[in-house]
């Protein structure tokens, strides 16, 4: 019996789209355990040669980013295959740390990439509580258990630990960047390449974040021909997961999940 198939290119395609890291109480964002199975099925496809990963991400958690890289890679090199990644509307931050996992990186003139740093954003209270009339009671055991507590004065001591895991995690990310692209980056230090600026994707191919221009449907029949067969890979749903998310949820947490979610959006002008 001969194959529909036999004489045609396959390119399996997994979407990486969301926020990295959970994102409230049943609606889940991007993380391994979530897209393990689903990356797994795609490399695991027979005969292929490229596998293709699309990403429309912000950013967040740097632990799941890593993760996610290094196990696309993992994939990639086991299974003998290349990656071509394909930024949507934003690859930035944790986003592009992902699109380093690629041999390729592609993306639309318009994007949204770069943003390599670390950021921690909070608020100070401690006028407010005080204005209102409230006492703050905190109880721990290790002196340094109740760091940046919002309710209090900003302690020095504080700041500089804080900043010391930021620069590490911002080494961690450098090298990953420096990794992938390799002799492809023109000029990092003069370009500003690693201070967590962000760039158009014309701008980033420049830059040599970047291959080319092109989405994923365009580059992959001008690389493969126009008969390549591209097979998309997606996460289901589950019966439990669906029903929870149909439920309804507690309007303070859902709210603040959407104005946290929304503001890393906000921050590349979505």
């Amino acid at each position: 019996m001969i194959s529909f198939f036999k004489k045609k290119t396959v390119i399996p395609h997994v979407r990486l789209t969301g926020v990295i890291g959970s994102a409230g109480r049943f609606n889940k964002g991007i993380d391994l355990a979530g897209q393990r199975d689903i990356l797994k099925k795609a490399f695991s496809l027979k005969k292929i040669s490229h596998v293709a990963v699309s990403i429309n991400s912000p950013g967040g958690s740097p632990v799941q980013s890593h993760l996610i890289y290094s196990y696309i890679r993992q994939l990639a090199e086991k299974n003998k295959v290349k990656v071509i990644i394909f930024a949507e509307d934003v690859a930035a931050s944790g986003g592009y740390l992902i699109s380093c996992a690629g041999d390729e990186i592609y993306a639309n003139s318009s994007s949204i990439i770069g943003s390599i740093g670390v950021i921690s954003a909070s608020f100070g209270f401690k006028d407010l509580i005080q204005k209102i009339g409230v006492e703050r009671r905190v109880y721990t055991a290790g002196k340094n258990k109740s760091t940046l507590d919002p309710f209090v004065e900003e302690k020095e001591e504080d700041v500089k630990r804080l900043k010391n895991i930021q620069l590490e995690l911002h080494a961690d990310f450098i090298k990953v960047v420096e990794t992938s692209r390799g002799s492809k980056l023109k000029d990092p230090e003069k370009n500003n390449i690693f201070t967590g600026e962000f760039w158009t994707g014309k701008t980033a191919l420049g830059l040599g974040l970047i291959d080319g221009i092109g989405n994923a449907d365009q580059i992959l029949k001008e690389k493969f021909g126009e008969k390549v067969i591209i097979k998309n890979f997606e996460k289901p749903k589950g019966f439990i997961a669906r029903k929870l998310s149909s439920s309804m949820p507690d309007p303070v947490e859902k709210l603040t999940n959407i104005i946290e979610e929304k503001s890393m959006w906000q921050k590349f002008g979505l």
